[in-house]
């Protein structure tokens, strides 16, 4: 298997990854941490999550990457600027320092290609993204599972070892706890 990861600019694969099977449905589409307002994340119901998305697919940088295996899409990450994304001024989530660092937030692989590696790819090819942009850092947030199961609606935020093996390296406790298990701040640095 030949994984290329590539910047989401095809909004149909996006839409594959991320959006709902009937577009008038209530899907998070990836924007709950993307955008900036809760305001303009709760007023965006139905078809019109998925024009904001298009709307994204259409600007630079775009926001986040996608995995294929040849043409298709098997894999999606959301990767952004923190200060665009709702993480700037989440008060559950620590901020370390005051660089402009790039937020990882949302890893997703798709039925019938998990256990293939392709979260590693998409960690791995998200980095890249955001250092090709002039990231000064990359951070994530996942669940410190300990080893234990993740429910998989709740697994698209990673786990503290699958960032581990990419380099990335605890830097804060948070005050976030998903499916039970407490989120860290891991963060690679690309100076």
């Amino acid at each position: 298997m030949a994984i290329e990861v590539r910047p989401a600019d095809v909004f149909e694969d996006v839409a594959t990854m991320v959006g709902p099977r009937r577009p008038d449905a209530q899907a998070c589409w990836c924007l709950s941490y993307r955008l900036m307002s809760s305001r303009e994340n709760q007023a965006l119901v139905g078809p019109a999550r998925g024009e904001r998305v298009r709307e994204l697919v259409r600007e630079e940088p775009r926001p986040g990457v996608l995995a294929y295996d040849g043409d298709e899409v098997v894999g999606w990450a959301a990767v952004h600027p923190r200060a665009d994304t709702s993480f700037a001024k989440n008060r559950r989530i620590p901020h370390v320092d005051d660089l402009d660092v790039w937020a990882l937030w949302c890893v997703r692989v798709r039925p019938g290609h998990r256990g293939q590696s392709i979260a590693h790819w998409l960690v791995a090819g998200a980095v890249e993204f955001a250092r090709d942009h002039g990231a000064p850092a990359v951070e994530a947030y996942p669940v410190d599972n300990d080893g234990a199961k993740v429910d998989l609606t709740m697994a698209y935020v990673g786990t503290r070892s699958l960032f581990e093996r990419a380099g990335f390296t605890w830097a804060a406790d948070t005050q976030s706890v998903l499916n039970g298990f407490p989120r860290v701040l891991m963060r690679l640095d690309l100076r």
